[in-house]
């Protein structure tokens, strides 16, 4: 006789996060590609879109890494943002405001992937812990006032 067993029985553990080295080298690889993939299809002065994409690029780096890893990402990407996507190529250059806010931007979205990682495996975690139990009988003794 067959029997069918589920193959997710059992607890599932809240997946841990990846190393912050190679977090940040994710970040320094992918930042380079996708800068460099920008600049071909698009073109090298278009600093807005190189930012939106390397924001997006941080945040999916978030989901998988720890918080302290965050402020180094925002660094590599906005590294690679202003080397190669400002023009001139090349150059590294500190322009105050504008690049304090581009910087913030770059952290907010890999501080935003993480606590989003973060909330999300806590709710499946919650989920799983609370569909093992029986919610058909009152749980207070009087009998559910």
């Amino acid at each position: 006789m067959i029997e069918w067993t589920s193959l997710g029985a059992g607890a599932r553990p809240v997946p841990r996060p990846v190393a912050t080295p190679l977090v940040w080298a994710a970040a320094s690889g992918g930042a380079l590609l996708l800068v460099a993939v920008l600049d071909v299809l698009v073109g090298p002065n278009r600093p807005v879109l190189a930012l939106a994409v390397l924001a997006l690029l941080a945040a999916l780096l978030g989901r998988r890494a720890r918080f302290t890893a965050a402020p180094g990402t925002a660094v590599l990407c906005r590294l690679f943002l202003n080397g190669f996507a400002v023009p001139p190529a090349g150059t590294l250059t500190w322009d105050g405001h504008r690049d304090m806010l581009w910087l913030s931007c770059l952290l907010a979205a890999a501080l935003t992937g993480t606590a989003l990682a973060r909330l999300l495996h806590a709710r499946a975690a919650y989920r799983r812990v609370t569909t093992g139990l029986d919610t058909t009988r009152p749980t207070h003794p009087a009998g559910g006032l």
